[in-house]
């Protein structure tokens, strides 16, 4: 390979300095640093390689290097690897120009795994470079130390803040799902099952909660770009034998060893979700527990203050005992601003829809389509749940006094004024009105709902605490589920 001395002098100082971690280091948030690492290749380097180090420092949690160069107007072609201080971690070759190695995911054509601290190298391969040609490489190397994960997607795949209908648990071959395979015998259900069940039911987001597990975080990086209607949030059930709690939003790692050195408490394992940015949400809190469903009630002693959500309503459990609506109904009582969800709590993405993904919806009024904005809505409320599972199912309930608006999860400043309730019910014809919470009182059943209802119902004189509409079937069964205005 020849190269004249000048180009080696400034191979050798670029590496120097990248080494240094000081090749034009640009300004960033203190959670993450960006490397700019730059140079020129020419016909010389046509069919080799070159490894251009970089120093990663301990803590890191994700690498992310962002490609481009210039010649591809003379048909100039550079190729991308990756290696750690001790192992190869991926090839893409031609194929991305950007790419993220974390502990538990990586962009397809790479490897998760520890990112150990140290000199790490960035592979250039070079199969076409003409002789009287060069190109102008740009690698941008981010250096992240913040547990916070905003999404597999790099872009929200719906804009605009509108209704998104979604189901935020559901199990794989990763954890206890299962279902027939191609010649019918019981096997693990792969992921993308679950995910065609989800398409199919014309879902816009689904969390996938695998118990206790990270591995399928994988799974859903690479399958992201193709389900580009469908927003993949990791999940997880954290599983206890004193309770199941699903955590949303959350790659890095987390414990689920509760009354262990490494989770002797609850306490402890929000610590990690809370540093981490994501949402926590009790599963199924009233069923039993025992050898037909272990830990599968919520015994652990719980400051209920740190709890985001709580799954009020379960697979079909939307009404009778099994239902969490109680134990929801007494948190909110307890003063706590805690949201109602639902879950399917799938294992076999084969089943029949009334058995299957997205029986219940959780439908999320959201700024748009983005892992952020929807756990960001889950947080303040803006939910409702769609007990079974219906496609088009509509339930927008907004308190207004002196000219202020508040809807569901919000609080509204009465001061004194008279505060007035619209309900705006779709797609329910046949249903009914139900109301709840100290708030509601005086508020009455108005006759059946038709396919498209406005109501605007004022509230008693002095109304104060939480108020909540739901939607019922004629025959008593739960339709839709709202979440409370909190009325102060």
């Amino acid at each position: 390979m020849r190269r004249t001395a000048a180009t080696l002098i400034g191979l050798f100082l670029a590496a120097a300095l990248a080494v240094a971690g000081t090749v034009h280091a640009q300004a960033a948030a203190p959670a993450a640093r960006t490397l700019t690492l730059t140079g020129v290749l020419t016909g010389a380097d046509h069919q080799t390689y070159r490894e251009i180090p970089f120093k990663v420092p301990p803590g890191t949690t994700g690498v992310t290097v962002a490609f481009e160069y210039t010649g591809k107007d003379q048909k100039a072609v550079i190729d991308l690897g990756l290696r750690d201080t001790q192992r190869f971690r991926g090839w893409s070759g031609g194929n991305k120009a950007r790419f993220t190695v974390t502990e538990t995911w990586a962009t397809p054509s790479y490897l998760p795994g520890p990112l150990p601290a140290g000199v790490w190298k960035l592979i250039l391969g070079v199969p076409n470079l003409r002789q009287d040609g060069h190109a102008d490489y740009t690698a941008r190397i981010t250096l992240s130390r913040d547990p916070t994960f905003h999404g597999f997607a790099d872009a929200p795949l719906r804009t605009g803040l509108a209704w998104y209908r979604g189901d935020l648990h559901m199990h794989t071959e990763h954890s206890d799902g299962s279902c027939p395979s191609r010649t019918g015998k019981r096997t693990p259900c792969p992921l993308f099952r679950t995910l065609e069940a989800a398409a199919a039911r014309g879902l816009d987001f689904v969390a996938v909660s695998d118990h206790n597990t990270s591995s399928h975080f994988q799974d859903l990086a690479e399958l992201q770009g193709y389900y580009d209607d469908l927003l993949l949030i990791p999940g997880r059930e954290i599983t206890t034998f004193h309770g199941h709690m699903n955590v949303w939003g959350v790659t890095a790692p987390l414990d689920f060893q509760l009354g262990g050195r490494r989770a002797p408490t609850i306490a402890r394992i929000l610590d990690e979700v809370e540093a981490a940015h994501g949402v926590a949400s009790l599963n199924h809190p009233a069923l039993p527990s025992g050898e037909a469903c272990m830990g599968c009630g919520w015994t652990a002693e719980t400051d209920f203050a740190r709890i985001p959500a709580i799954e009020v309503v379960n697979a079909a459990n939307a009404n009778g005992p099994l239902s969490g609506l109680a134990f929801w109904e007494a948190r909110l009582d307890a003063g706590l601003h805690v949201t109602a969800v639902g879950g399917s709590d799938n294992h076999d993405a084969s089943l029949p829809p009334e058995r299957n993904v997205g029986r219940p919806t959780t439908v999320v009024r959201a700024e748009n389509l983005s892992q952020d904005a929807i756990l960001a809505a889950i947080r303040a409320g803006h939910v409702f749940v769609d007990a079974e599972g219906s496609a088009d199912r509509l339930l927008e309930v907004t308190a207004h006094a002196g000219g202020r608006n508040a809807e569901m999860g919000d609080r509204l400043a009465s001061n004194g004024e008279a505060v007035a309730l619209t309900v705006h019910v779709a797609h329910a014809a046949g249903g009914r009105l139900r109301f709840a919470g100290p708030a509601a009182d005086g508020l009455s059943t108005p006759d059946a709902l038709g396919a498209d209802t406005l109501l605007s119902l004022p509230l008693g004189a002095g109304a104060r605490g939480w108020l909540r509409v739901d939607v019922l079937g004629p025959d008593g069964s739960l339709w839709l589920l709202g979440n409370p205005i909190w009325v102060e």
